[in-house]
Order: structure tokens, then sequence, then C-alpha cells
């Protein structure tokens, strides 16, 4: 598990957003960093929304994980579970299977210990 203090940076960060993309349905979300000569946002105006910044960065020890602590890694073969490690590790069963491959592979990792982050659906459900 995360430290709380980790936890609750991630959780005040803001969702950056890219520059009156409200405004406009052709513009997608993501951030891009507003260069206008004019620019509210790249002045940071009050009322206008925050910009990335260096200092909403999380501590390099736990960039990347997954919120239990533990690395996110996709799995495709039973095999690979070997090189992993269930005290550092999570594992994800990739997408490109089939429900058999899938369910192999789940219960591979429960009987060696592994957290799966998305375990399969039951058959007919």
């Amino acid at each position: 598990m995360l430290p709380a203090k980790v936890l609750r940076k991630r959780r005040k960060t803001p969702k950056f957003v890219r520059q009156e993309s409200w405004r406009y349905v052709r513009l997608e979300t993501g951030y891009r960093r507003p260069r206008g000569k004019d620019s509210r946002m790249r002045l940071q105006k009050s009322g206008s929304p925050p910009l990335a910044k260096i200092g909403y960065g999380s501590p390099k020890k736990y960039r990347g994980l997954h919120p239990s602590g533990l690395r996110d890694v996709l799995v495709s073969a039973v095999a690979e579970l070997e090189k992993l490690s269930p005290e550092r590790d999570a594992v994800r069963i990739s997408g490109r299977l089939g429900l058999k491959k899938k369910q192999e592979i789940f219960e591979a990792a429960q009987s060696r210990g592994f957290k799966v982050l998305n375990p399969p659906a039951k058959e007919g459900g």
C-alpha cells in the first residue's frame, strides 16, 4: 500500500486540460501547453485552469505504481509469472487472450500468491 501522504497528494492533483477544450467540441481535453501571447491560461489569471508544473509530480519512488503499492505488470503467458515476485508485482492479464487462456493465467497467478488486477469474468456472465 502506498503511504497515505502520497495517496493524498495524488487525490489533490488537478485534472489538467487543454486551453478552451470546454468551449470547442473539436478540441480534445488532453493537456497542451498554452502558448498564446495574451492567453489567460498561460498568464495564470484567476478562474483559469491550472498549468501542469513540476511541483505536482509524485515522489520518484512511487511514480507509476498501482495504488496498492505494487508494480502493474501485463502478463500474456503463464511462463511470464516465473520472472515476477508476488511481493513486488501485481498481475494484469492481457485483453488479447481468449477466456480459456485468461482462466489458466488467473489460476496460476492465484496459486503463486499474486494480486490479479483484472480477474476474468465467469463463463456465461
